[in-house]
């Protein structure tokens, strides 16, 4: 128990140079790639059918795809969906054909397709266009209002430079989170929506605790640079921090690993979100505010006449 109760004494905020460096390159990136390549959005909000296909015996997409290019379904996208013997199609929305005809064919191209042996439909799933446009709109909307109701929260609870700081640290994880479903091209559906509003959440609790002891510290330390006071606030607080990221984490690996597909991208993004927001609660968030030239007079109370504030001497 000694262990935790140890309060460590690494100067995280020496190498903020370095970490903000680290930081504009990965939110460069991951901004480019969104710009260039976009999110692979899932069926949700794309609009489509999705048609899940079971196989007797592994089968190779290629062959997939090319036979249901010459079935006039050249604009069908074909993925594994957990093993070789499952395979995921995913195909725009067809005027004069609703969901289970369209369905039929599919599995009909496939049954007939040389060498496949034995292939089942396990489910379909429909989503319009008009769904999936307003599912895009009202998400991208939920994220937006989120990070707006935050900002006003902190804004409150803390001073405005603190306010910015948690926001940027939001942003930066919500950013990078976002660049590397981009660059994977990993389907992007509601759960994803739902992990990366956890993401949020989970981020500005780490946030606010950090927050909370740099406050504590400004006015109960007498000397010591706001540098000084910020890095031994994330000390103190850095055993619960890595505590709470690795209790969450191996629930969320768990989810990875034996939660199945269609979590699959939900756990994906929460482990990216929690490794992404436990550095941005050290190095961004901290690192925003001291930028913006917090300091302890603007934290300090107002004092009442004849009251006494109980100080003590930087360590």
């Amino acid at each position: 128990m000694q262990l935790f109760k140890k309060t460590t004494e690494i100067n995280f905020l020496s190498v903020r140079k370095i970490a903000m460096f680290v930081s504009l390159v990965l939110i460069v990136g991951s901004l480019l790639s969104l710009f260039a390549r976009g999110l692979n959005f899932g069926i949700d909000f794309t609009g489509g059918t999705l048609i899940e296909m079971g196989y007797s015996q592994p089968v190779e997409l290629v062959e997939v795809r090319d036979a249901l290019a010459e079935a006039g379904f050249d604009d069908a996208i074909v993925q594994h969906f957990g093993t070789s013997r499952e395979v995921l199609v995913r195909v725009p929305p067809r005027e004069g054909l609703n969901s289970a005809e369209l369905s039929s064919r599919i599995l009909h191209v496939l049954q007939q397709q040389e060498g496949a042996g034995e292939v089942k439909m396990r489910r379909v799933e429909f989503v319009g266009p008009q769904v999936g446009e307003e599912l895009t709109n009202d998400g991208g909307l939920a994220m937006l209002y989120a990070l707006i109701g935050i900002l006003i929260y902190v804004a409150l609870r803390f001073e405005y430079r603190f306010a910015v700081g948690a926001v940027a640290a939001l942003v930066h994880d919500v950013i990078i989170t976002l660049g590397i479903f981009s660059l994977l091209q990993l389907d992007f559906d509601l759960t994803v929506l739902a992990a990366i509003l956890a993401i949020i959440g989970y981020s500005l609790n780490d946030t606010i605790v950090v927050f909370d002891r740099i406050r504590e510290n400004f006015i109960k330390l007498r000397t010591g640079t706001p540098l000084e006071v910020m890095n031994i606030s994330i000390n103190q607080t850095l055993a619960r921090t890595l505590m709470t990221s690795f209790t969450t984490l191996l629930v969320v690996v768990a989810l990875f690993v034996f939660g199945g597909e269609l979590i699959h991208g939900f756990a994906t993004a929460l482990l990216i979100g929690i490794v992404v927001g436990t550095y941005s609660s050290i190095y961004v968030a901290s690192s925003a505010a001291l930028a913006l030239g917090v300091s302890k007079a603007d934290l300090m109370p107002v004092e009442k006449e004849g009251a006494e504030q109980q100080q003590d001497e930087l360590p």
